[in-house]
């Protein structure tokens, strides 16, 4: 039972409790009994399921929409990197076209077909890491590992909620990896779905909580749920901005605010949280009209050419489905963020520890 493909676009009643969400309560408590009937035969193993033969991090949220999971995907693999692991990547495919088997994905891949999520870590990692997406997570590590035997470390872009991982989390001794990312929403106001964001309960466990954001004033206190928990603040950079069809013509986000009245520009974002990319270009001084439209929209040369603007700043996961489109106006605004050592050294010491499986098979 799933309403996320209902919702790309988070109604404004997820935020806090009125009429609407206490009416759609009772599907949130059939919704919630049937997570808890999932958990309670995962927990008794009534299915003998094959552990992955390497560690598996998992880069997730409880609460449907992006919470800035895919920056932080690019960031774990370059830094995993570093300390010498060979990371490989795998994902879903949100959005993609239908496909019966696990497909490699490269920076030239076709968004439409594979997800714009994929293509965009391709893009940003120059195609360091071997990339797979497939709805069925094992079946698509066992093919990145078949093509990939040298890869020691699997990122899955999201996939807490997908039964058919097994993993043996950090926290029960095991050395997979579940982080919950969490932006300045919080959990909105607290019920599960339909009535509101939560794909699983706010109490869910974890081995960490990835923070991007600090908490608006509206959301919940940090200390309800996370008190006493571990959790690392990932701050998003926002960079040199780069045209769209020249991308070594690079300018500072400074200079577009300088250049153009508020009025002459508009900013464009189809995330799952557009007010996060809008805030960002304020921070930089870009006073924009803007324009938040649903996750994982697509775009046309008519949708652009409506717009009445001199200059256009999009993020990159909404460019790279803007193949063929030869707008001049267009800037795309790339955004990064950086693994602080606190966390890197703690994700070390979990990659590091032996196999718990094999004592237990």
């Amino acid at each position: 039972m799933s309403f996320t493909n209902h919702f790309r676009k988070a109604p404004t009643f997820w935020e806090r409790r009125g009429p609407t969400s206490l009416l759609l309560w009772p599907l949130s408590w059939v919704y919630g009994l049937v997570l808890r009937m999932r958990k309670l035969i995962s927990d008794l193993r009534l299915f003998n399921t094959k552990p992955i033969a390497v560690p598996v991090i998992i880069v997730g949220n409880i609460r449907v929409g992006g919470t800035g999971k895919t920056p932080i995907v690019i960031a774990l693999a370059q830094k995993l990197k570093e300390l010498g692991w060979k990371p490989g990547i795998i994902s879903r495919g949100y959005g993609a076209q239908a496909s019966n088997m696990p497909t490699s994905v490269t920076s030239d891949s076709d968004p439409s077909i594979v997800g714009d999520e994929p293509v965009l870590i391709a893009q940003r990692t120059g195609n360091q890491f071997p990339i797979w997406v497939y709805p069925k997570r094992k079946e698509t590590i066992a093919a990145l590992l078949k093509h990939h035997p040298e890869v020691n470390v699997i990122i899955s872009d999201d996939g807490l909620q997908h039964a058919g991982l097994p993993r043996w989390p950090a926290r029960e001794g095991g050395r997979d990896i579940e982080f919950v990312v969490r932006d300045g929403r919080g959990e909105g106001n607290r019920f599960l779905l339909p009535a509101g964001p939560l794909r699983e309960p706010a109490e869910r466990d974890r081995d960490a909580t990835l923070m991007t954001a600090n908490p608006s004033p509206k959301s919940i206190p940090v200390d309800e749920y996370f008190q006493g928990r571990r959790a690392f603040t990932l701050s998003p950079q926002l960079g040199l901005a780069y045209q769209l069809n020249h991308s070594s013509n690079r300018q500072s986000l400074e200079s577009f605010a300088e250049q153009y009245l508020p009025k002459k520009m508009t900013a464009v974002a189809g995330l799952g949280n557009p007010q996060r990319f809008f805030d960002a270009l304020q921070k930089h001084g870009v006073v924009a009209k803007c324009i938040g439209l649903p996750d994982h929209s697509t775009y046309t040369d008519t949708f652009f050419s409506k717009i009445d603007a001199k200059c256009i700043l999009m993020t990159e996961k909404d460019a790279v489905k803007c193949a063929g489109i030869t707008d001049e106006r267009i800037w795309v605004v790339p955004m990064s963020v950086n693994i602080p050592d606190s966390l890197s050294e703690w994700m070390q010491s979990i990659l590091q520890r032996p196999d718990p499986n094999q004592y237990t098979l």
